[in-house]
């Protein structure tokens, strides 16, 4: 089997598509398929580490003449580096060459026009999506996300025979957060190890507020693993901030992130994909909403009580998260309970071994 993805990272897109994408493609990869990345050359991305995980990609060049202004077509036309027909013209080049089984997209600036004219040249095609605000032409769409409209948010946005995997219980996760549940501690509440983690950019540089406000709340005692993706700008200041601070470790571009979150007892982080890693391993968690498409969701998971969600991160000062930390370290029985509600969000087919999608995908689903 053939399986070819078409999704980009940069510092304004984030890495979280990528990532997700590394994630099927492990997977699929595991079973045989052969894999293709085409991937567009933004500024800040992480195409390299497609490469390093064995991938071969084909890059695209970033022009940037994409669609730009209100009423914009898709809402995230820009992020394309290009005009959408030309992605399309130049995806379509390595497609036809590749010969997939499945093309799968990942990209907030790609809709049905985009999809229709590759659609000959591809097996099935699929898309990752959690926006719901256009329409695709696909065999089979995964938006792993919790939301209060969750079964019919994409009522007219799809064909009829479209297959939907919607909710938590779908979340691309790595083997190795597998293998963390499975040998699970039980946590008390009390919290001894906190981690920081805002993303693969992090533009806005929510992990210096962090950090500062676990400065200030002053509780050398407890351990603090920060996390910065290799596409953050600033990841070197962050080094610097980390080495200044008793108790703080800097950590970039990891390849352990279950183990990190399987030991933390806290995390302060944002919304996205993260979100379902976190609750997949029963860690609470301090959410700041660093993005618009993070918003619904992060709102779902929190009226859930699985996370303590403090809204627009470019409304959380340090005060008030040094505050809020502070609060939340002293009531063990709430960062107790805040765990058992994650565990719940997330289902047991991974923990039992069963992979819905990827069985769906093998199997052709929609044939």
């Amino acid at each position: 089997m053939k399986i070819c993805f078409r999704v980009d990272s940069s510092q304004s897109i984030g890495s979280g598509h990528l990532m997700r994408c590394l994630t099927l493609a492990d997977e699929l990869s595991l079973r045989g398929a052969e894999i293709l990345f085409v991937c567009r050359e933004h500024p800040g991305n992480l195409n390299a580490v497609a490469v390093e995980r064995g991938y071969t990609i084909v890059s695209l060049p970033y022009v940037s003449r994409g669609s730009s202004g209100a009423g914009q077509i898709p809402a995230h036309a820009s992020w394309l580096g290009a005009p959408w027909q030309e992605d399309a013209a130049e995806t379509l080049t390595a497609v036809a060459r590749f010969h997939p089984n499945w093309l799968v997209v990942d990209h907030y600036a790609i809709d049905h026009r985009w999809e229709l004219l590759l659609r000959p040249h591809t097996g099935k095609l699929m898309v990752i999506d959690d926006l719901a605000d256009r329409r695709h032409d696909c065999d089979l769409l995964l938006d792993q996300n919790l939301y209060l409209n969750m079964d019919s948010r994409y009522d007219g946005l799809l064909p009829d025979r479209c297959v939907r995997f919607l909710g938590p219980r779908y979340a691309l996760l790595r083997r190795e957060f597998v293998v963390a549940r499975r040998n699970l501690r039980q946590r008390d509440g009390k919290v001894r190890r906190i981690l920081v983690f805002f993303g693969g950019s992090d533009p806005t540089n929510e992990t210096a507020k962090a950090l500062e406000a676990v400065r200030r709340f002053g509780r050398p005692d407890i351990l603090v693993d920060a996390v910065v993706g290799g596409g953050n700008p600033r990841r070197r200041e962050i080094e610097d901030l980390c080495a200044s601070m008793s108790a703080v470790r800097y950590h970039c571009q990891v390849s352990n992130m279950a183990e990190l979150t399987a030991a933390a007892d806290l995390a302060i982080g944002a919304g996205g994909s993260a979100t379902w890693e976190r609750c997949f391993l029963g860690l609470p968690a301090i959410v700041l909403i660093i993005a618009q498409n993070q918003y619904e969701a992060t709102k779902a998971v929190s009226r859930e009580g699985a996370v303590l969600e403090l809204g627009d991160a470019a409304l959380v000062s340090v005060e008030l998260l040094a505050a809020t930390i502070s609060t939340a370290i002293q009531n063990s029985a709430h960062l107790k309970a805040m765990g058992e509600k994650a565990l719940l969000l997330m289902g047991d087919d991974l923990i039992n071994g069963r992979f819905p999608l990827v069985a769906a995908i093998e199997e052709g689903v929609g044939a």
